[in-house]
């Protein structure tokens, strides 16, 4: 499993390992080459290691509540150590929100104390610029009673190391061992970016460390949720916030590249963009609990980033215009446990995925529920998005997995097309456009009917995965959420049931049959995808089954998250770990809807998963 905790500042992010080891980090945003990477290759990748020099019982880690503030446990034969590990959420303004300024260079605080006893710690800290492609240049500017300076530069990165205790430097980094007693500290911070202070004191570690944990405690103490399960919603209602760029509002898939979804095999992406298919799921979660801050900053986002590439919208974007998503391979980089090949950029911007344009409509639809009006801007959106739709609705292409095979008639795409027009429909109705509500939901009874017709399976008794085929997929586990078929349709069941026999273990469900779908990729097998299993829990509310949604749901969050209830893209039951990009928000995301769910069957409150509205 990937024993790791994820610290950010809202624009960049630090996987830390249960051995004290930052494995991944790239600064100064999200996107930006990494300095850290040995998750990816371990000999040469470059990390940034605090542990006890000598063997330890075991290390335990765990956030300080209602934060994203990492603690990581050191037990020794002679003493315990604890480290303390954040990156500041800096410059607050007056209403608590984070300064949207992305030109704020990113810091990384880790603070050393003994507990009890005494413990000699190491310190290893290999910078490795560029992801390992350039060799920094180390300049030692202070190494003395007084603490340690060291500053490196390479592939156009510029960063300091400062402590408060003396620590030898060579040509690698800084590497060197040094003693705590009970109640005695260290202080580590690493700054990024040229003509930072050489002076320790001028980063006000303890100010800003209680500055980071009453921002983190506000942000919670203004969410909406009175359910069961809080503590697994609120760590993943922090952790989509930790995936937010705060200079834009994007909010990325997850803040890794190249983990593997098959130990040893090509399937391979970099998930540092903004997918909209997922962020408009995540829209509506930071909706339902009340934070209604983030999620138009991220609409505003949306409706930018729509209207500047009118003409050819994509399935994902840059956290910002300058982000580059050409695909390219890091042929130096072993890859995760030799899985190669390791990626940058992501080659799928460039696919026709005609499921995009229901989802973006539908968050359109949850500000429109939520304020009573849309802008004109998102009315204008909802306008050249349907008329976009009924022209291409017919095409093939690439689907909701975004194969690199052939494209094809995904049934899930269908679905999505007919979500987006009789939404769009719905909005026209809502601000008396009757001639575009007419036109839009004369197109989308014309879609359904097809779908109807050529998309269900009757040797299945199933939605197809595409049309021509009896191959299944567990995308369309989502058909009923937008209201497609009511939830007493028999071919809500119908389609669960084949979906369960097939595609199902337990809580986990795969995406398809590898062998049955041209992927354009290997045909190993994959693990199963997390957001289905909640999808599958969906399906079972929908369809009476509550008590299984429940065990299903508890045997999730208890048997397939790491130990700090964070949940990658996958999970492989034949090796009982974590694959694919770590930590996943689309994962957390059906976490969170479903703990909303299942809570208001308890309080005889029942609400709806994904579904925008009710519908006749």
């Amino acid at each position: 499993m990937y024993d790791y905790g994820l610290i950010g500042d809202m624009s960049s992010a630090a996987l830390v390992g249960a051995d004290g080891s930052v494995d991944w980090c790239c600064l100064p945003r999200f996107d930006s080459p990494s300095v850290f990477a040995s998750i990816l290759d371990e000999d040469i990748g470059g990390r940034f290691r605090i542990q006890p020099s000598g063997a330890y019982a075991g290390a335990g880690q765990a956030y300080l509540q209602d934060t994203n503030i990492l603690e990581t446990t050191f037990k020794t034969p002679s003493g315990v150590v604890k480290i303390t590990d954040f990156m500041p959420i800096q410059d607050n303004d007056r209403d608590g929100k984070p300064d949207t300024n992305p030109a704020v260079p990113p810091e990384l605080h880790r603070i050393v104390i003994c507990t009890d006893g005494s413990v000699e710690m190491r310190c290893d800290y290999e910078p490795r610029h560029d992801y390992a492609r350039a060799v920094p240049t180390l300049r030692h500017l202070r190494s003395n009673g007084s603490g340690t300076a060291v500053e490196t530069e390479g592939g156009g990165q510029t960063m300091m190391l400062l402590s408060s205790v003396s620590l030898p430097a060579n040509a690698d980094g800084v590497k060197g061992e040094f003693a705590l007693s009970q109640g005695e500290s260290v202080i580590f911070v690493l700054a990024y970016g040229g003509g930072r202070p050489a002076s320790l004191e001028r980063y006000r570690t303890q100010e800003k460390l209680q500055l980071t944990r009453r921002y983190w405690q506000d942000l919670v103490a203004g969410m909406h949720y009175g359910g069961l399960w809080r503590e697994q919603v609120v760590r993943s209602f922090l952790l989509l916030h930790l995936m937010m760029y705060r200079g834009t509002g994007a909010i990325v898939a997850a803040p890794t590249t190249s983990l593997p979804e098959t130990l040893g095999g090509s399937r391979n992406w970099d998930y540092r963009y903004s997918w909209l298919r997922d962020t408009s799921f995540t829209v509506d979660v930071l909706y339902r609990l009340g934070d209604v801050y983030g999620a138009d900053h991220y609409i505003h986002w949306l409706l930018e980033q729509c209207q500047l590439s009118r003409r050819r919208t994509r399935i994902l974007y840059g956290i910002t215009q300058s982000s580059s998503l050409e695909e390219e391979i890091l042929g130096h980089l072993r890859g995760y446990e030799d899985s190669r090949p390791v990626r940058i950029g992501n080659g799928a911007a460039d696919h026709l995925q005609l499921d995009v344009f229901g989802e973006v409509i539908s968050t359109i639809h949850s500000l429109l529920v939520l304020d009573g009006e849309i802008p004109e801007e998102a009315w204008d959106l909802v306008c050249s998005f349907a008329e976009v739709v009924i022209k291409n609705w017919h095409r093939r292409d690439r689907g909701v997995w975004e194969v690199r095979g052939e494209p094809q008639r995904f049934v899930y795409s269908k679905v999505m097309c007919w979500a987006a027009l009789d939404t769009a429909a719905y909005i026209a109705a809502a601000v008396e456009q009757r001639r575009l509500y007419r036109r839009w939901a004369q197109a989308a009874f014309v879609i359904k009917t097809e779908i109807l017709d050529l998309g269900w399976s009757k040797s299945k008794q199933a939605f197809r995965q595409r049309y021509g085929s009896d191959a299944l997929d567990a995308s369309n586990l989502a058909i009923p959420f937008f209201g497609f078929i009511p939830a007493e349709d028999p071919r809500v069941r119908q389609n669960l049931d084949a979906i369960e026999r097939e595609l199902t273990d337990g809580p986990l469900v795969w995406r398809y049959l590898p062998e049955e779908t041209d992927d354009g990729l290997d045909a190993q097998p994959e693990g199963a995808f997390t957001m289905l299993s909640f999808w599958l829990m969906g399906n079972l509310i929908y369809t009476g089954q509550t008590d299984k949604a429940f065990d299903l749901f508890h045997e999730m969050i208890t048997r397939y998250c790491n130990h700090l209830g964070l949940f990658a893209e996958m999970f492989d039951p034949s090796t009982n770990r974590q694959l694919g990009n770590f930590p996943q928000a689309y994962s957390h995301i059906g976490l969170i809807h479903t703990a909303l769910n299942l809570s208001g069957y308890i309080t005889d409150t029942p609400t709806r998963l994904i579904r925008r509205r009710e519908r006749g």
